[in-house]
């Protein structure tokens, strides 16, 4: 990991710049792959699956015999522990739960917002190097809570064809509709588009790869809403010498198993706390079975000594991690302070890992910078907030005026003459 003692802050943009690809290329294959499902449908998707996934499928959509007997195959401890994740995630999510606000902005002026869930819903989970059954709960779970008539679930299958077992009982756990073997930038286009097989949706949630990431960003210029920009994942530890470097690497290291382009920092204030994570993650890595990702994923990673607790917490809010973790003595009046971040870990013993599955918060959060603008996933993704408003006569003509000189100014007659043909009966 490259190591920065007491930079400028001149210097920071530099040393906190994300990983870059080449995203011409990228988007002129994302932009293929999404005209020939737009078009080909199904079709498109079968050849894809034989082209990138390497397996012939005769069905897309995942049977009820195969989510029926995926429990059978699990162990009754893992069953347990996404039952208890399903519970913590449900609870949190509950509870954020808004009611109908109406007020009266004046006599015989009344106006009101009602949450409505959004009726179709695409739910990404990835694949690939593990299957993240946990993203399952964090993305049906509040879709269920919030009412969303139909959830639609894509996800890539594996050399066998099968989706894996984990993946489709959490699913059936939390109200998933249908299940298809579909993954990759294809199926971002499927769920926007629809196929035969597949539904088109009003809106489209999940992490991906950045073809994926690219595919939703597309399809959300005109064809489905998306949740989030959301690329490689990423974490930053704020440290100070109170810190336990043992835990500080084990936090750095979990994200850097994520994928080779995952992104890593510490930024701390003890230099010595440097030195002894240095070593922590080079003891703690080689026990690691993802160990070739986590040796690519640290080439991106940075260790950033700087003189000030206050200093880092400046330098966290430029950067808006998706995770970020303050492991120092005076956590809660750092926190207080943070305002650009996906999730925010508090003490020694609230690790990433925590909130990736089981605390009740959710894993899926603006990456890339994206947190300065952008929430994590919440019920409200789910919903659309309506707004409705009964005027009486005598309301009209209390805030006639208002309106027909606003509308007058605008040079927009027709607006000023709607009232004024009200009130002047």
């Amino acid at each position: 990991m490259e190591i920065f003692n007491y930079p400028e802050k001149g210097q920071w943009g530099g040393i906190l710049r994300r990983p870059q690809l080449d995203e011409q290329d990228l988007s002129e294959m994302v932009g293929q792959i999404l005209d020939e499902v737009r078009v080909r449908g199904d079709e498109a998707l079968l050849e894809y699956a034989e082209r990138f996934d390497k397996i012939r499928l005769q069905d897309l959509r995942v049977s009820p015999v195969e989510i029926a007997q995926a429990g059978d195959s699990l162990s009754g401890e893992l069953k347990a522990a996404v039952q208890a994740a399903m519970h913590h995630i449900e609870t949190f999510h509950a509870a954020q739960r808004h009611d109908t606000v109406c007020i009266q902005t004046l006599p015989g002026v009344v106006c009101w917002q009602k949450p409505v869930p959004v009726e179709k819903v695409g739910l990404y989970v990835p694949g690939g190097t593990a299957p993240l059954f946990s993203t399952v709960l964090m993305l049906a779970v509040p879709a269920r809570l919030a009412g969303c008539k139909e959830i639609v679930l894509c996800t890539p299958p594996g050399r066998d064809g099968k989706v894996h077992p984990a993946i489709l009982y959490a699913a059936a756990l939390s109200g998933v509709t249908n299940i298809y073997k579909v993954g990759g930038a294809q199926a971002i286009a499927a769920l926007a588009y629809g196929t035969a097989s597949i539904p088109k949706v009003h809106k489209i949630f999940g992490p991906g790869n950045r073809f994926v990431t690219a595919a939703k960003q597309m399809v959300s210029l005109r064809d489905a809403a998306i949740d989030m920009p959301a690329g490689p994942s990423e974490v930053m530890v704020l440290a100070d010498g109170q810190a336990n470097p043992a835990f500080v690497a084990a936090d750095l290291l979990s994200q850097a198993e994520h994928g080779v382009d995952s992104q890593s920092i510490l930024v701390t204030t003890s230099k010595e706390l440097l030195v002894k994570v240095q070593e922590e993650i080079r003891k703690q890595s080689e026990k690691l079975t993802r160990l070739p990702i986590v040796a690519q994923s640290l080439q991106y990673s940075k260790l950033i000594l700087l003189r000030t607790m206050n200093e880092a917490l400046e330098m966290a809010n430029e950067y808006a991690p998706e995770h970020l973790i303050i492991q120092a003595e005076d956590y809660i009046s750092l926190a207080g302070r943070v305002v650009n971040a996906g999730s925010v870990f508090l003490g020694a013993f609230s690790p990433e890992s925590a909130g990736d599955y089981a605390s009740g918060t959710n894993h899926t959060l603006p990456t890339s910078g994206y947190a300065k603008a952008y929430s994590g996933v919440n019920l409200d993704s789910f919903m659309k907030k309506v707004t409705f408003q009964e005027i009486t006569r005598e309301g009209l003509r209390r805030l006639g005026s208002t309106i027909m000189v606003m509308a007058e100014h605008e040079h927009l007659d027709a607006h000023r003459k709607a009232v004024e043909v009200r009130i002047s009966e």
